[in-house]
């Protein structure tokens, strides 16, 4: 849905993730699809199911991967999993002070417009859909890494004499299951399912925690105090984890108390971040060194509560994928507004789209490298460095020299720093598994 700018141009880029609303809230947005220049527009979403949906969106896949970043980096890395979270944590009040500075606000492109201008909309909306694009391309391998845990014995699979290896295999077998899901016009329903995120996330932390304390495995690995050479990769995936905000004007929007955004972000933070240290702590004291990219592929098969927390890990990128790429089909749409509202093209461009990442996933299989690579160089951009740099021209806050600016500029310099040592670290990676 555009918004009308000051001069009159309309975004199309927008970045829509279907919310769970009140009930009244679809009417409402009804209306304002009717009347885009009603700037004052106020959604009807609670207080608490706005902390619900940031929760959904903050909570993701990454949660896997935390142990796997505290190992890398030892424990003195949880210091930096906390750091990026104060870091992510301000940089998403800044996008609400960007907000509360104009109405006209209503997506994330849209902060970008209004501090650089098109230019400024172009670099957040392509470095916002990249991030997408990566993330459900993620979500493939992930589904292929644990079908491959879970079902060790199958080592290939023939299609008309063509010989595919198992995990491969079951990568296919995904995409074609998601497929259908990126047809659909209405992703309401979607949402909902979505948002069983949450209870994932806390489901699998149950099922972690049942492992180490009833079926032997036990938390003995003392590991290392800090490893200099994973460092990169630890600040890479903890950023990874808080890559929510391009989804946060939406839930701003969506407020019917938009003065109490603050406080959500608190809510969803402080929670988010203690499901995050609480997974990292129990893999990497069950684990140590040994642990993977995935905690899920760590546990032992034959267990029910493992089985239990890779189903929920299989079932929920399945009903997130096309809510990540929905974006990505939209702004394709928009390139061709004469054919945009036809059926079949929405079905052609989301077929291109799952099928392009579906090639990726092929051809990049390294689950936590290529989720280090999007934690370095996408998240952190758009999590940390942009939202800092979009606030200061629109306040003009770089023109006073205080305390502000001063804390902006360390959050600034702390991103770059992230961006250029956790990419190279990151390539390096996968260059390196390549070669093996």
């Amino acid at each position: 849905m555009g918004i009308e700018h000051k001069n009159g141009g309309s975004s199309s880029l927008d970045f829509n993730v279907p919310l769970l609303l009140d009930q009244n809230q679809s009417k409402l947005k009804d209306l304002e699809a009717s009347d885009n220049d009603d700037v004052n527009f106020i959604g009807t979403t609670s207080f608490s199911k706005t902390c619900f949906n940031g929760l959904n969106a903050l909570t993701g896949i990454g949660i896997l991967s935390t142990p796997y970043a505290l190992a890398s980096g030892g424990w003195i890395s949880l210091i930096l999993l906390f750091t990026i979270a104060t870091a992510t944590f301000y940089s998403g009040l800044l996008i609400q002070r960007c907000m509360d500075w104009d109405p006209n606000i209503k997506t994330y492109p849209d902060i970008g417009y209004q501090a650089f201008g098109r230019k400024g909309k172009v670099i957040v909306s392509v470095l916002m859909h990249m991030e997408l694009y990566l993330v459900a391309t993620g979500f493939l391998i992930l589904e292929g890494d644990n079908l491959q845990n879970l079902l060790p014995n199958v080592e290939c699979f023939e299609f008309g004499g063509l010989t595919i290896g198992g995990k491969q295999g079951f990568i296919i077998i995904v995409a074609l299951i998601i497929l259908p899901t990126v047809w659909l016009d209405n992703l309401s329903l979607l949402s909902y399912i979505s948002a069983t995120g949450v209870l994932a996330s806390l489901f699998i932390i149950g099922s972690v925690l049942w492992i180490g304390v009833f079926d032997g495995i036990g938390f003995q690995q003392r590991g290392e105090f800090i490893n200099w050479d994973g460092i990169p990769t630890a600040v890479s995936l903890f950023a990874f984890c808080y890559c929510a905000h391009p989804v946060f004007p939406t839930l701003y929007s969506s407020m019917h108390k938009r003065h109490q955004f603050s406080n959500v972000l608190i809510v969803c933070f402080v929670l988010g971040t203690l499901c995050y240290a609480s997974m990292a702590i129990l893999g990497y004291l069950m684990f140590g060194s040994e642990v993977q990219s995935q905690i899920t592929l760590n546990l032992p098969t034959n267990k029910l509560s493992s089985r239990i927390a890779i189903y929920t890990t299989l079932v929920n990128p399945i009903s997130k994928y096309a809510l990540m790429v929905t974006p990505i089909i939209n702004a394709i749409k928009a390139w061709f507004p004469y054919h945009s509202n036809k059926r079949l093209f929405r079905h052609m461009v989301g077929t291109s789209v799952v099928m392009s990442t579906l090639l990726v996933a092929l051809a990049v299989p390294f689950f936590g490298s290529l989720m280090s690579l999007v934690g370095a160089f996408l998240s952190i951009n758009a999590s940390v460095t942009l939202p800092c740099l979009c606030y200061l021209k629109i306040s003009g806050s770089y023109q006073k020299f205080n305390g502000e600016l001063v804390g902006i500029g360390m959050v600034i310099v702390m991103g770059i720093f992230v961006v250029i040592f956790g990419t190279y670290a990151s390539l390096v990676d996968i260059i390196h598994m390549f070669k093996f």
